[in-house]
């Protein structure tokens, strides 16, 4: 793991040597920050692979030409053959490159972008440096020829072509910025070639100004060898190099100094230039020196300081040791490179998350923790992580410590001690597990002190940072609540067990404060959580806002295991919700087959769902499949909507003769009115569909119309719906029970319970379903206790389907009643449900429930039941 780390991060520029430098500016860009060029024919990108190549190569040929021009000013009187070869080639090249230079496309400083438009660029390079570039690659001949015999002095002409070592230049400050090169030696390489460089053409100026005076022997070469014209230029060039290095580093003259005036200006004039030399050459590498150990010397600095600090305060040695330990550790992830929290800060936010995700994602999904919850909710997380390294035997965590912070092992290994008594090693932990969580959660002093056993790397994430992402991802923390409980049931370790039984207690008294709910589970796809909730006693046919039910939602998705788990509980196989919708009719829209062989085993059948609106529903997407299934699951295809519209009606509409013929064969009725008087005769001629008015004639129109018998209206059986016991923890297993006080509404939250996430997730649940929200986390870490209450609808039909009233439920039945009297103006004796259900306990009321008040709930039954 810890290679994982160890790859360099860094963005830096890289002066590129493309034309926009002919300019008069150099920029220090990299590729990756460049724009892409979108080049139009004939024009060459400055990054071209071929391009770069040829630069290179340029810069080769520009070190001779440094070398050979000073050496032929100085030594040479005359063009010498093989010279003047090379020194033509060599022009021949630059002029290429000059022709090349036309086709380059250059960076615009100001617009930030490449100028790919032959015009523009020709333009560009006329006006900067074209006329340099041109004197500098004139042949020498020519040059002698056009100018007069005065000028015509060999070499001298040749010093206009040291115009190319700007290439140099700019190819050592591309290098400097390089990561694929070592600064330190960059640098010296560039020392030294200055050095080189002004060495030799001081050299070869002092001697040419011996060469040219009127007599030999008065000149600082003539002095001591005398006639010097006879001697080879091998043994005048080696004399001027060790004259000019001698007085260079100002050792003094022995043997060789000025004997005439003009050389005495030379050498006064040279001296000066190399205290300038000197200072810039001894500045640079005392720079380098001082850089390479710096870092050194400020480590030993912090170790000497440190040791003095403990020294004076006379910390004992276990401390000490752990404070060396963890600066010796700083020093050598330093030195290493593996300061990837510095190097991370240094980057933007959205990098910042690219690169957390990509090395720590992997660590953070193993996490138990985290087990089901969503990959946004991770990413997030994963962003807010900071990595730090721990030395060997050093304390993350104290024992009793507050909670601010718990880590993710990312590698490594740490011990939990128990330093009650006597430290005693609890557990111990390995990479992709997590310490510190209890304490943070619970909000409880920190339980275990958190010891490494090795080098370890482990993932911080600040308490506050944490709750913020779940505030804004209350289904995750959900998930988050349910593993958490789920070790703490499983754990045998004392604390832990003392834990539980805490939160269970405080969890017992309303199961509505946290966002538990079977439709959550069930939307989640987690048949673990909805077993959990189910043992707890949670009611299977609980509705969501939509008035479906768990087994709806469970259908819709095809989960089997859910869909079974509340068939065994008790679920409803035929319960309705707020369109007539039943759980079978979501299976067979989703072709589940597995589920739809469950439902109907347990005795779910399509006649006790609005069929109407399922036959409607397929003949609109001219589903044929969906109607034999509603015939083969017991449904009537030939029953109406509400609005009195059948699927023969639909089926017209939509023109589909395939489906008319299935519903004729299955007893539809061609002149079955709906609400505004439309037949599936008349809409079929109103709309010309032949072929269906031609299936229409074919049949026997002669019908029974002899009057039905109206149905006997029957009493509605008034259900009794029995108080739920109250839910108490098992004293012996710890289960976490979350039930319903039917003595108080009101939420009582200790302060250590409304800072862990069990009341951040009460609170979450609270301003979700539209009551007042702690405002921020500022909040919930002031310990405020706060109190909620649910809000019910109650409506009245003996004053009309308009007299409906919200209001707050109070703490018994009797006093519902009599805020119904009081809003109806009637002396209110019942509470039903909206499917007729007698209420009597308060307790079985929930937030956001509709519910009937009558007076004389026998005389208003019998009145439904005439008018049904």
């Amino acid at each position: 793991m810890k290679e994982l780390f160890r790859i360099p991060i860094a963005i830096c520029g890289q002066e590129m040597m493309d034309p926009s430098s002919r300019g008069g500016s150099s920029y220090s860009l990299s590729d990756d920050v460049l724009p892409p060029v979108e080049l139009p024919k004939y024009i060459i990108s400055p990054r071209d692979r071929y391009y770069r190549i040829w630069m290179h190569f340029l810069v080769v040929l520009v070190v001779y030409t440094a070398w050979i021009s000073p050496f032929e000013l100085g030594f040479l009187k005359k063009p010498d053959r093989g010279l003047l070869i090379a020194d033509n080639v060599v022009n021949a090249f630059f002029a290429i490159d000059i022709t090349l230079t036309f086709f380059v496309a250059y960076f615009d400083e100001f617009k930030y972008d490449y100028i790919t438009e032959p015009k523009k660029i020709a333009w560009q390079y006329a006006t900067t440096w074209l006329m340099f570039d041109v004197i500098s690659t004139i042949p020498t001949e020519f040059t002698r020829n056009i100018l007069p015999s005065s000028f015509q002095t060999y070499g001298l002409l040749n010093m206009l072509r040291l115009w190319r070592l700007r290439r140099v230049s700019a190819m050592f400050a591309r290098w400097e910025k390089d990561m694929n090169y070592n600064y330190f030696l960059v640098r010296c390489v560039k020392l030294i070639c200055v050095t080189l460089f002004a060495v030799h053409c001081a050299g070869c100026f002092y001697f040419k100004i011996a060469a040219n005076y009127h007599d030999p022997l008065k000149t600082w070469i003539g002095a001591s060898f005398g006639n010097f014209h006879e001697k080879g230029i091998w043994i005048n060039y080696v004399t001027s190099m060790y004259w000019s290095i001698t007085t260079l580093t100002s050792v003094g003259y022995g043997d060789l100094h000025p004997q005439n005036t003009g050389e005495m200006i030379f050498v006064t004039f040279y001296m000066l230039f190399n205290l300038g030399l000197i200072a810039y050459l001894i500045g640079n590498m005392t720079n380098l020196v001082v850089h390479g150990t710096s870092r050194t010397r400020r480590f030993r600095d912090t170790i000497q300081g440190a040791s003095d600090f403990a020294q004076r305060n006379k910390l004992p040695d276990h401390l000490r040791e752990q404070m060396l330990a963890h600066l010796r550790l700083k020093y050598r992830t330093d030195a290493e490179g593996l300061q990837q929290q510095e190097t991370l800060d240094s980057l933007p936010k959205a990098i910042q998350s690219s690169i957390s995700n990509f090395l720590f994602y992997p660590i953070v999904e193993q996490i138990y923790l985290f087990k089901g919850v969503s990959k946004d909710f991770l990413f997030q997380l994963v962003s807010d992580m900071k990595p730090e390294y721990f030395p060997p035997k050093e304390d993350v965590i104290l024992q009793n410590e507050a909670p601010r912070d718990f880590y993710l092992l990312a590698s490594g290994a740490v011990n939990l001690l128990n330093s009650t008594d006597r430290e005693e090693v609890v557990r111990k932990l390995q990479a992709a597990d997590i310490c510190g969580e209890i304490g943070v959660l619970c909000y409880k002093p920190q339980p275990y002190t958190v010891r490494t056993k090795r080098l370890t790397l482990l993932l911080r994430l600040n308490r506050t940072s944490f709750f913020n992402t779940v505030q804004s991802h209350v289904g995750d923390g959900t998930i988050i609540m349910n593993n958490l409980l789920l070790r703490l049931k499983e754990s045998t370790e004392p604390k832990l067990e003392e834990f539980l039984t805490e939160t269970v207690s405080i969890l017992a008294r309303d199961k509505k404060d946290l966002p538990f709910s079977l439709c959550f589970a069930v939307s989640k796809g987690d048949h673990r959580l909805l077993h959990e909730l189910l043992k707890r006693g949670f009611y299977p046919n609980e509705v969501n806002e939509n008035g479906q039910t768990a087994l709806h939602i469970a259908a819709s998705m095809g989960s089997v295991h859910c869909v079974r788990l509340l068939l065994d509980n008790g679920a409803d196989p035929n319960s309705k919700d707020s369109e007539g919708k039943i759980p079978l009719w979501e299976a067979i829209v989703g072709g589940y087959e597995n589920v739809i062989r469950l439902l109907t085993d347990n005795g779910a059948s399509l006649c006790l769902g609005d069929s109407g609106q399922f036959a409607c529903t397929a003949a609109e997407q001219n589903s044929l499949d969906l109607l034999e299934n509603i015939v083969r699951y017991e449904g009537d295809v030939t029953m109406p909507k509400s609005d009195g519209y059948t699927a023969l009606h639909v089926a017209v509409t939509e023109g589909n003769v395939e489906i008319v013929k299935f519903l004729l064969n299955h007893g539809a009725d061609i002149d079955k009115f709906s609400n505004d008087n439309w037949s599936p005769r008349s809409l079929a001629e109103q709309q010309g569909h032949e072929a269906i008015i031609a299936l229409f004639q074919d049949r026997n129109e002669i019908k029974d119309r002899s009057p039905r018998m109206a149905p006997v209206p029957m009493m509605r059986v008034l259900k009794k719906v029995k108080s739920e016991p109250p839910m108490h923890p098992p004293a012996s297993e710890g289960t976490p029970v979350i039930g319903v006080s039917a003595n108080s509404r009101l939420r009582r939250q200790t302060s250590n319970f409304h800072n862990s996430i069990f009341g951040m997730m009460s609170v979450a649940r609270t301003s979700d379903k539209g009551q007042r929200p702690v405002s921020s986390m500022a909040s919930l870490n002031t310990g405020i206790q706060r109190n909620y209450s649910a809000r019910v609808t109650i409506c009245c039909p003996e004053k009309g389907r308009l007299a409906a009233k919200l209001v707050a439920l109070p703490g018994s039945l009797q006093e519902l009643l009599e805020i119904a009297s009081t809003e109806f103006g009637i002396s209110a004796t019942k509470v039903l449900t909206k499917d007729l259900a007698e209420v009597d306990d308060i307790a079985l009321i929930r937030d956001g429930d509709h519910l009937i008040i009558v007076s004389d709930h026998i005389s208003w039954m019998n009145q439904n039941n005439q008018n049904v």
